[in-house]
């Protein structure tokens, strides 16, 4: 089977999975992008501090277009791989797949972002990653 036959597949590891809930929608129920965002940033937060071993601050977040609607119920699932280390940064890829009672069980690509992050210290400065 070639690459064009294949199914997509999420990319990364599974850090996040949560039920889309009626109190993070538009009226039309549609979930709000700023809150498919902050999941984003809570996954990618969870990798990169396993990187950092220890605490960090999300400083940039970019590179994301929303290819469907997510609707109330559909259990939304983060997969976040690291793409890059620097001295004292990290940057995360993070892919959003849904799985929607009216999909019946087919995922669908939501979107995808490239987070980054500094490692801090106790006082809230830079401190380079172990």
């Amino acid at each position: 089977m070639n690459e064009i036959d294949k199914t997509p597949q999420p990319t990364g590891a599974l850090i996040l999975q949560v039920l889309a809930n009626i109190t993070d929608t538009n009226p039309l129920g549609d979930i709000y992008a700023g809150w498919l965002m902050s999941q984003m940033d809570l996954a990618c937060g969870v990798t990169a501090r396993k990187v950092a071993q220890g605490r960090v601050a999300t400083v940039a977040a970019g590179n994301m277009n929303f290819l469907v609607p997510v609707k109330v119920g559909a259990l939304v699932s983060f997969y976040t791989e690291v793409v890059n280390i620097g001295r004292s940064s990290i940057e995360v890829f993070v892919e959003v797949w849904i799985d929607s009672p009216m999909l019946h069980g087919e995922q669908k690509k939501v979107t995808e972002g490239v987070f980054a992050f500094v490692a801090i210290d106790e006082r809230g400065r830079t401190r380079k990653i172990a």
